[in-house]
């Protein structure tokens, strides 16, 4: 058997395997056993024990948390007239209609997070097959198509996250 390291020495001392620990109990637990010199980050995968195959009982959202991400968010929004001046006064980085969709097109996307008016959506749409796989396609499902674009500005920059369940029942964070 390989030896252990002095963390892992340290850790199993600490850790009863056989227990169940609650959210707050683990997440304490590991910010006492959190030894790297950078900000760790969690995964935390939930199982649901639902039938991922039946759509009525389909996990998706999006929830904005307390403390935020600890990442900076850079922003994209698809709007104009009022909406344009609100996004941009609640921290949008980038606001715009065919202007910001023909940088897309050109592959210039330096954002994370989409956000659209509804009056929009007939300019984002037609970027689906760029926007879809790389997962920034705005959604009404998650808040990301809005007629209130100032406030998902604002939440997407606090640290919103979107979570879903995958074919299993699981929801990975």
């Amino acid at each position: 058997m390989a030896k252990l390291t002095k963390r892992m020495r340290v850790i199993r001392e600490k850790v009863d395997v056989t227990k169940e620990y609650e959210i707050n109990e683990a997440v304490a637990l590991l910010q006492e056993l959190a030894t790297a010199k950078f900000v760790e980050s969690v995964d935390v995968a939930v199982n649901l024990g639902i039938d991922a195959r039946k759509s009525d009982q389909n996990v998706r959202g999006a929830t904005v948390l307390p403390h935020g991400t600890g990442r900076e968010i850079r922003v994209a929004v698809f709007t104009q007239g009022a909406n344009a001046e609100a996004a941009k006064e609640a921290g949008a980085d980038i606001v715009g209609m065919e202007d910001l969709a023909e940088q897309v097109k050109k592959g210039e996307m330096n954002f994370d997070v989409v956000v659209a008016s509804p009056d929009a959506m007939r300019v984002v749409g037609q970027l689906g097959t760029i926007l879809g796989p790389r997962g920034l396609m705005p959604n009404p499902k998650v808040g990301t198509v809005t007629p209130n674009v100032a406030e998902a500005v604002k939440n997407a920059k606090a640290g919103q996250v979107r979570y879903r369940n995958d074919k299993n029942g699981i929801i990975h964070t």
